[in-house]
């Protein structure tokens, strides 16, 4: 060791190596296993949320219907919450803002969103395992129309435990939120808890 002792970080930073891959969104999706923003998208005429966790691709995407926000959205979700904020409820001060107008809250936007791309009835997805990477990159006006994307991100088998009666794995979706001029007002990854149809592994 030339007289050097190779202990804690000394020795962590020795060993650390860093490796790039670089590729089309399309080929770091098929290396990665995961979808990259940007590669080809899978179509399918079956609503992603009617497939079990092993149906389901990577890539697998569906684009929602539209929803046009009113003013009434607005109250109703401030009412609800409790979120009074003036950039919501205070049209003069709203128009001193950054914004300029009043705009509808994030947590709307993420609950409409929600509402354009989940199917409603039972069926493979059991529940709503979290979310990650939240971001609001433009404001959602009153007359707004947006519109969803959602895609396969990821899908990470979980091991059955003993006292669980169905086997069941995450799929982290990839959601896009886009306004009427196709430009992008929210992004964030969402994770669904699905039932798997390899119930025995």
């Amino acid at each position: 060791g030339g007289g050097e002792e190779l202990g804690g970080v000394r020795a962590i930073k020795h060993y650390m190596q860093r490796t790039a891959l670089q590729g089309s969104p399309s080929m770091l999706t098929a290396m990665t296993r995961e979808y990259t923003a940007g590669a080809d998208k899978i179509r399918s005429p079956i609503h992603p949320f009617r497939k079990y966790f092993d149906e389901l691709q990577i890539s697998e995407s569906l684009t929602t219907h539209r929803r046009t926000v009113t003013e009434a959205d607005i109250v109703n979700f401030g009412c609800l919450s409790g979120d009074h904020f003036y950039a919501h409820f205070d049209d003069i001060a709203a128009k001193d803002s950054l914004f300029g107008q009043r705009v509808a809250h994030g947590y709307f936007v993420l609950s409409a969103a929600a509402g354009l791309f989940v199917d409603p009835a039972p069926g493979p997805v059991l529940a709503n395992y979290g979310l990650e990477n939240l971001r609001f990159i433009a404001p959602v006006a009153i007359g707004d129309t947006i519109q969803a994307d959602i895609t396969v991100k990821q899908k990470i088998k979980k091991t059955r435990r003993p006292d669980e009666t169905r086997a069941t794995g995450v799929v982290v979706w990839d959601v896009l939120v886009r306004n009427q001029n196709d430009e992008t007002v929210a992004v964030y990854d969402i994770m669904t808890l699905v039932e798997r149809k390899e119930a025995s592994q």
